[in-house]
């Protein structure tokens, strides 16, 4: 179910690392593992957690070095969490493998305690079953991370009734010409149903009482936005949308990224 326009590939990202694990050796911590690139030089401003789509893995994300680009440029380091059998177990998906929630708090934990870098500078972000599996972290457990960037993914069938987090600040990239996750949803066998992103998008707004509406179109080149903002605290929701197929690109996590820092006043 994954792939599309990947990003460029490149070489191996440098091996950044604490003692005893970072870009060439796993992270270990309760439930599973990640890898982790620090910038040369300086402390890390914050992070960028990616998760990889179906069949993916941390490893091969590790090798992207658009990713290793884009953490340079923003002086972050980047992670790359591994799921359970290259998927995630998120509320409706096919496979439930572990407790992503308790995988994530226990990552949030381990990059503070081993890296110093706390959840108010990261923002997670993932491509296909990685950004479902985003949206589904800011539903449950959304303060655990300063923002979110999902890319061609959202909830599964059924959506939540409602969310137990407040709304975070959320920015969803999506193309219209996506057949492999389409906007409208689409069934995956007998038993599972990618959400429509519209419905998806529609939980958030009611239970932050924002009007109810989906950007309409894509340019032929570059994104089309429509950002709506909380009445009350910081939340914010952005839905982008391009006139491509299943695909992502640095680029749109680091505009998503740019949005969250300016909203929460992060130094340039």
């Amino acid at each position: 179910m994954l792939a599309g326009l990947w990003l460029a590939s490149s070489p191996a990202l440098a091996a950044g690392s604490a003692p005893g694990c970072g870009s060439d050796t796993p992270c270990a911590i309760e439930g599973g593992e990640y890898r982790i690139l620090l910038p040369q030089g300086a402390p890390p401003k914050g992070a960028i957690v990616f998760l990889h789509g179906w069949r993916g893995s941390a490893e091969a994300e590790m090798r992207n070095g658009a990713w290793a680009r884009l953490a340079e440029r923003l002086g972050v380091a980047f992670v790359a969490p591994q799921g359970e059998g290259g998927t995630w177990s998120y509320p409706g998906a096919p496979r439930q493998l572990r407790d992503e929630f308790a995988f994530f708090r226990a990552l949030a934990a381990d990059l503070k305690t081993r890296f110093g870098i706390a959840g108010e500078k990261t923002v997670l972000t993932g491509f296909s079953m990685g950004g479902s599996m985003a949206w589904n972290v800011a539903c449950r457990e959304g303060e655990l991370f300063a923002g979110y960037v999902a890319v061609a993914g959202a909830f599964w069938d059924p959506v939540p009734q409602a969310c137990p987090s407040p709304l975070p600040m959320l920015v969803h990239v999506h193309g219209t010409a996506d057949r492999t996750v389409p906007l409208e949803g689409r069934a995956i066998g007998e038993h599972w149903r990618q959400s429509d992103v519209a419905k998806s998008l529609a939980l958030w707004q009611r239970q932050a009482g924002l009007a109810a509406k989906f950007p309409q179109g894509a340019p032929a080149q570059g994104l089309s936005c429509q950002l709506q903002e909380a009445r009350d605290g910081p939340g914010l929701l952005e839905v982008c949308l391009h006139a491509g197929g299943h695909s992502i690109r640095a680029e749109w996590v680091e505009q998503g990224w740019q949005l969250i820092a300016q909203r929460r006043g992060w130094p340039g």
